[in-house]
């Protein structure tokens, strides 16, 4: 299976593009697009994002991961990088940093094999995607084995908002196991509680909440927090303990 974690939206030829590519080059593999809207050229933020989202990946799957505004230089090398049993394929920005963070086992490749043409600003489609495929093939993997280095030193869990859904949840970067339920959050002048779930508080209330990915999601029952509070990805979030 190949799963892909990308900013490029579902408008445009982006995703349908890469697909192809899966499905001519891996035609027995099945695709899932499991986010296409990852905070946009926002490695540090996707990374809480996505090693939120790994739990129900299935070991052995390979997990297309590019989320990548320095496409096109020399800066990130490209990678692959097997984590605890699972492939992520994608640029060396920090992408992947949460989820080796956590890791038991990591092994790392640094990708240099180059298709015959390869574009200055698609190498989503140019050259991760075969990759994606050759390791569903069971192909040799393209590239040099190298010694993983967590470069940006990120905190395990990250005080920010990092994702805002279609409903105006603000999902962020702290587990909810690493906080207790006394704990209140500050943003601003707003101090939020937290509540089991929406029922749980009256209509156009804001309430914290553990959310299905393991996150503190900031919320307004009926409502949307992102207009509420006035929140973007990366305000940042001040909590203490009751």
């Amino acid at each position: 299976m190949i799963f892909l974690f990308t900013d490029y939206g579902l408008e445009g030829p982006y995703i349908g593009q890469v697909e192809t590519v899966l499905h001519q080059q891996a035609p027995n593999a099945s695709v899932i697009n499991l986010m296409a809207d990852a905070p946009r050229n926002n490695p540090k933020a996707s990374a809480y994002l996505l090693a939120s989202l790994i739990h129900q990946i299935p070991i052995g799957a390979i997990i297309f991961s590019v989320v990548d505004p320095g496409v096109g230089s020399d800066k990130d090398k490209p990678t692959a990088i097997k984590i605890d049993g699972r492939w992520f394929v994608g640029p060396d920005n920090g992408l992947f940093d949460i989820v080796a963070k956590h890791a038991k086992e990591i092994l790392a490749w640094q990708i240099t094999w180059h298709p015959e043409t390869l574009s200055s600003s698609f190498h989503g489609r140019d050259l991760y995607a075969p990759v994606c495929a050759m390791l569903e093939n069971k192909e040799q993997i393209p590239g040099d084995r190298v010694g993983w280095t967590d470069k940006n030193q990120w905190q395990a869990d990250l005080n920010e908002v990092i994702y805002i859904d279609h409903f105006g949840n603000c999902m962020t970067g702290i587990r909810a196991d690493s906080i207790s339920k006394e704990t209140i959050l500050k943003i601003d002048d707003h101090v939020i509680a937290n509540a089991g779930t929406f029922s749980d508080v009256k209509a156009g209330l804001v309430f914290w909440y553990e959310n299905s990915n393991g996150l503190v999601e900031i919320a307004v029952n009926q409502g949307s927090a992102c207009d509420d509070l006035k929140l973007k990805i990366g305000v940042e979030i001040i909590y203490y303990f009751m």
